[in-house]
């Protein structure tokens, strides 16, 4: 999906890939409810890309352009970054039973995730998101334009 097909908004975009990140999760709790081990693996693969390209969002053109136009450093992406690395430990841990097979880890591993990102998300889409797009919305275009690595 391209840039152009994404929200306008700073804040709607980034709370639009919490919910590609939802759906990519949805897509393996059906492949472990249909048995289908094939399924998972496939499915696997885009969960965790599709994750680790919303952090790694955050964490390269997000945050440091809120830090840089706020000054502030210590604040909430420094929680959403300490956040990001719980999350991060999680999904490796499902990484290694997803390539075990062993469906009962993931989803047992996916509902802390699941825990993690629910509140990881309720914070950004209350606090950050709308804080950030006060600072930052007159320069989103040119964010905007700095995602597109991550995007396709």
């Amino acid at each position: 999906m391209s840039l152009a097909d994404r929200p306008a908004t700073l804040a709607a975009f980034f709370a639009d890939d919490h919910h590609r990140c939802d759906d990519a999760w949805g897509a393996i709790e059906q492949a472990i409810d249909r048995r289908d081990p094939a399924a998972l693996t496939a499915l696997w693969g885009t969960f965790e890309q599709t994750l680790r390209q919303h952090l790694a969002m955050e964490e390269e053109v997000l945050f440091p352009a809120f830090e840089e136009a706020t000054g502030m450093t210590g604040g909430p992406t420094y929680v959403m970054r300490l956040e990001h690395t719980q999350m991060r430990a999680v999904l490796g841990q499902m990484a290694s039973a997803a390539v075990r097979g062993d469906s009962r880890e993931v989803l047992d591993q996916g509902d802390t995730l699941l825990m993690l990102i629910q509140q990881h998300n309720a914070k950004e889409e209350a606090m950050l998101y709308p804080m950030s797009e006060q600072v930052l919305g007159g320069m989103w275009v040119g964010l905007r334009d700095r995602l597109q690595p991550y995007v396709g």
